[in-house]
């Protein structure tokens, strides 16, 4: 028999799994909940390694998940710090084109915001770039008011302590060995012992796919990790940025390019890139789990993937390798960056599914499997939309209930 047993179990101590086991708890008080993480302390992987921006919904096509939970999530993030005293600011965002081949895209991001709901966005042009970013260079940008930044790792703690206020429970240290529904509940094996649970909700991040495949399903999607570098400027060189400055994104992915970031405590993050990482939870660019290659390489989609796309990811791998590379990139929207202005700053990896067709999956992706429900694809904005993520997996839950 299971050593433990609960209502609801959520598996992943991330801040979309926190924010689902506080969601079950408002809801449904009384009920017996727990949260399991594998590691021995919370938000350890991508919730702990992002560049803590709020984003504005402004990029996500309409009527995604994405474009409907960035919204909503922004919202109830920016209610629940100030419930709770997390400080955070708003100082917007510009999305600078400059090659006259990137306005169309500007173009398509402006369109896409307004559709979205995003409000306050204007374009600019020449000194009315310059009226917001000084030091930035180029022919037309998007300014987005409703951008920011906050520490997710904070909200992550906040969330922590509000579980155990309500009663729930954290557990620590118990990777899962494998997930069995049977007709009494859903046994979860585990290295702290066999849990049972009514129903489980698995928030795996990097792990998710491998949770997915012991039900037998989401067969059509494998996370491949990308790592993603970043520089710090020198303190001497932070004055190049008041807040947030991105590129034009190339439409056919979803990552961002590198861009600038400044942060609440004044640091300024220049990346990150996009390059294939050797290691799921490896957090450097020689850190290799064999494992994780051999997942890799043995997904068909993989494979497709490169041969469409191999010249875009030839370049991020040039970049991550030659600084000057990387640097040429960063003055095409900030001239004044010199090179030894970027010094070693840290490293994030970005749990992307791919379809076996090849293609980068671009939206939330949240799949159902008798009792258990599965948070299959969840990379940016998900900590932003973290708390509206909540609310759509425990209406599906409690709704089957």
């Amino acid at each position: 028999m299971p050593d433990q047993q609960f209502d609801r179990l959520v598996v992943g101590g991330g801040i979309i799994g926190l924010a689902v086991a506080r969601e079950t708890l408002l809801r449904r008080p009384g009920l017996r909940v727990c949260l399991l993480e594998k590691e021995d302390r919370l938000a350890r992987h991508q919730t702990g390694h992002n560049s803590g921006v709020i984003h504005s919904g402004v990029y996500y096509r309409p009527g995604s998940l994405k474009a409907r939970l960035c919204l909503e999530g922004r919202q109830k993030l920016l209610r629940y710090c100030d419930e709770k005293g997390i400080p955070y600011r708003l100082g917007g965002k510009l999305i600078v084109a400059v090659e006259d081949t990137e306005l169309p895209a500007l173009a398509e991001i402006h369109r896409r915001g307004i559709a979205n709901g995003v409000a306050g966005l204007q374009i600019l042009e020449g000194d009315r770039i310059r009226d917001l970013e000084p030091h930035v260079s180029g022919l037309r940008a998007l300014s987005v008011p409703s951008a920011g930044v906050v520490d997710y790792g904070a909200v992550a703690a906040a969330l922590a302590a509000e579980i155990q206020g309500l009663g729930g429970e954290v557990l620590l240290g118990g990777e899962v060995g494998g997930l069995e529904e049977r007709p009494e509940g859903v046994v979860v094996e585990t290295t702290r012992g066999a849990i049972r649970a009514s129903r489980v909700t698995a928030c795996a991040g990097l792990q998710s796919d491998r949770l997915a495949s012991q039900r037998g399903r989401s067969s059509d999607l494998k996370i491949v990790p990308f790592r993603g570098d970043y520089y710090l400027l020198r303190p001497e060189a932070r004055h190049l940025t008041r807040s947030i400055i991105n590129p034009v994104p190339d439409p056919r992915f979803p990552f961002l390019g590198v861009h600038f970031t400044r942060r609440l405590d004044g640091e300024v993050l220049a990346g990150p890139n996009a390059v294939l990482a050797l290691a799921r939870e490896g957090y450097g660019r020689f850190r290799v789990r064999p494992a994780d290659v051999a997942a890799t390489l043995s997904w068909p989609g993989f494979w497709r993937l490169i041969r469409r796309h191999w010249r875009t990811g030839a370049a991020e791998v040039w970049r991550d390798y030659v600084k000057a590379a990387y640097w040429r990139r960063l003055r095409r929207f900030v001239p004044e960056i010199l090179m030894e202005d970027l010094l070693p700053g840290p490293c994030g990896i970005r749990a992307q599914a791919v379809r076996r067709d090849g293609g980068l999956e671009d939206d939330f992706a949240i799949r159902v499997s008798g009792a258990i429900t599965h948070v299959v694809n969840a990379p940016s904005p998900a900590a932003t939309s973290s708390l509206a993520i909540a609310r759509e997996i425990v209406d599906g839950v409690e709704g089957r209930s």
